[in-house]
């Protein structure tokens, strides 16, 4: 499975299919060691020069560490070592379960917790709702207390505990990494065809498009665009108060050749279509294979995704190199390795102008969008049942015209 494969589903919680994971454990020294810490993690997320530049900083911590392919995968282990602690209410459940025969991921893999996990930022609140994670006590994140100083991170993680948005709630996880909705095009059919490339969303109406576009198999982006095309937020919670959505909606779905969340780059690449809407980590890694593909951040905001290190409530310890680990990913040189080894941006270099950064990372301007447009791109909210009704029902309509 290719890292597209893994990744384009950020904001699909796809449970019940087993795939056997990459796992690598890295320990520390043999002997004298006095801590130890266990990270299972997105693969592809962490590269191992910063693995090993955390042994030598942190010699007397044993460290133990696991990739997994998909999200959903790490979230379905919060769920497994949850339910390990109410052996009854696993008899009951039908969720997902792990055969004992699949490598790592075997009975012996699922008993014990770790300490840190990797959790989309999709998967924030129903984890949290679930049960499935501890807060992150003040002295756990007092390597992050200053990038928690910044309003759209402090709103992302701080919630209540129902997982919902709360300035008075706990702090539940701490970002590492973070991207972008993007629109992708093929620079050199737009050249040909004498095509001014897209900026924004609304460039995605322009007739010269029609069945040349590729969109994302998902409501919350699709109208999240659109009603960003009409100065509204990805956020909105009554779809009634923006009239001419329905009209938009059914424009663009005239425009679509088709939708996919899995799939949206090959057509792209094969020329069957001359745009996409997808995620930044898949683009930009397409676009290093393919120079003819390019990223375009839309200049009026788009929605953010992150990935974020959350405690499992199933462990009630908590080491004290949890916030060593956390200090480290926030320092200056190794948010500069995420975002130069990985395609995703460490939020601590995130919404800095480009000509501030060091050279090396400016390889994929996407990756850092102008500080103006971060400020207007949103993380995807939890919404209410009456709302997510809304935003099903506008979903179903347009795909019915």
């Amino acid at each position: 499975m290719t890292k597209e494969q893994f990744t384009i589903n950020r904001r699909s919680l796809l449970v019940g299919a087993a795939v056997s994971s990459l796992s690598v454990i890295l320990e520390g020294c043999a002997a004298g060691q006095s801590s130890s810490l266990q990270i299972r993690a997105l693969q592809g997320s962490i590269p191992p020069q910063m693995l090993n530049e955390f042994r030598k900083q942190a010699a007397s911590v044993k460290l133990e560490y696991a990739a997994d392919r998909q999200l959903e995968e790490l979230f379905t282990l919060l769920q497994t070592w949850k339910r390990s602690q109410s052996p009854n209410d696993s008899k009951k459940s039908t969720g997902f379960a792990l055969p004992s025969w699949v490598p790592f991921f075997g009975q012996s893999a699922t008993a014990n917790p770790v300490d840190l996990v990797t959790l989309g930022d999709h998967w924030l609140s129903g984890a949290i709702s679930q049960g499935l994670l501890s807060p992150l006590e003040s002295a756990t994140v007092q390597g992050g207390s200053a990038l928690l100083k910044n309003p759209q991170w402090k709103a992302l993680v701080t919630r209540n505990g129902e997982g919902k948005p709360d300035a008075k709630g706990k702090v539940w996880a701490v970002p590492y990494r973070v991207g972008t909705t993007v629109i992708a095009y093929r620079q050199d059919i737009f050249k040909q065809q004498g095509l001014q490339p897209p900026t924004d969303w609304a460039d995605l109406w322009r007739p010269e498009l029609k069945g040349r576009i590729s969109l994302l198999d998902q409501p919350r982006e699709v109208i999240g665009l659109t009603l960003k095309k009409l100065g509204k937020s990805y956020n909105t919670e009554d779809l009634a108060t923006v009239p001419t959505l329905a009209a938009e909606l059914r424009s663009l779905h005239q425009q679509a050749k088709l939708y996919s969340s899995t799939h949206y780059l090959q057509p792209l690449l094969l020329e069957d279509t001359w745009v996409a809407v997808g995620w930044s980590e898949d683009v930009l890694q397409s676009g290093q294979r393919s120079p003819n593909v390019v990223a375009v951040v839309p200049s009026s905001g788009t929605a953010l995704w992150a990935d974020l290190w959350v405690r499992p409530a199933a462990n009630p310890t908590i080491p004290t190199a949890v916030a060593k680990w956390l200090a480290f990913c926030l320092q200056p040189a190794i948010a500069q390795q995420i975002s130069l080894l990985t395609w995703g941006a460490s939020p601590l270099l995130f919404g800095k102008p480009l000509a501030d950064l060091p050279t090396e990372l400016h390889r994929a301007p996407a990756l850092f969008p102008d500080p103006k447009v971060v400020e207007t791109s949103e993380f995807l909210q939890p919404l209410s049942k009456a709302t997510t009704a809304q935003y099903e029902q506008a979903w179903k309509t347009m795909r019915q015209l």
